[in-house]
């Protein structure tokens, strides 16, 4: 048995925006983030995944959640994180990095990045601790629910 662990990033500007990057492997929109690679931390990752997703520095401020998704054995944490440096460009796994209002995401970005993203924002002073279930983003798009 393989279990996973992720670790993704909520990057707000100074006008509270969101940070999401728009996949190109999918028409889906996501928190930057991804899994982790053998001998790293979430925190080390996460950082990683956002340069490598978006162009950006970035640096964690603090643990939002930690998600567990038992249907397919994986774990996922969440950091409330701050860009300290780098600019936003397309790469390899995103053609389009944006920032957007909370309440106004887009229609196609993934269901339990959006639970995420609100329980960041809902509870900024501890850390969410949820069960996410439910068909994955790719399922979704077949069964054209997104």
């Amino acid at each position: 048995m393989s279990f996973c662990i992720g670790a993704f990033a909520i990057i707000l500007d100074a006008q509270g925006r969101v940070l999401l990057c728009h996949r190109r492997d999918h028409d889906l929109w996501n928190l930057p983030g991804g899994r982790l690679e053998s001998g790293e931390a979430p925190w080390q990752a996460v950082t990683r995944e956002v340069k490598e997703e978006t162009g950006l520095d970035a640096e964690v401020i603090r643990l939002a959640g930690v998600y567990s998704k038992p249907d397919v054995d994986e774990a996922v944490f969440s950091f409330v994180c701050h860009v300290v440096g780098g600019s936003t460009t397309s790469t390899e796994e995103a053609d389009r990095v944006e920032y957007f209002e909370s309440d106004s995401l887009p229609p196609n970005t993934l269901p339990k990045h959006v639970e995420r993203i609100q329980d960041a924002l809902t509870h900024p002073d501890r850390v969410v601790m949820k069960v996410q279930r439910g068909p994955s983003a790719v399922e979704l798009l077949r069964e054209g629910k997104l």
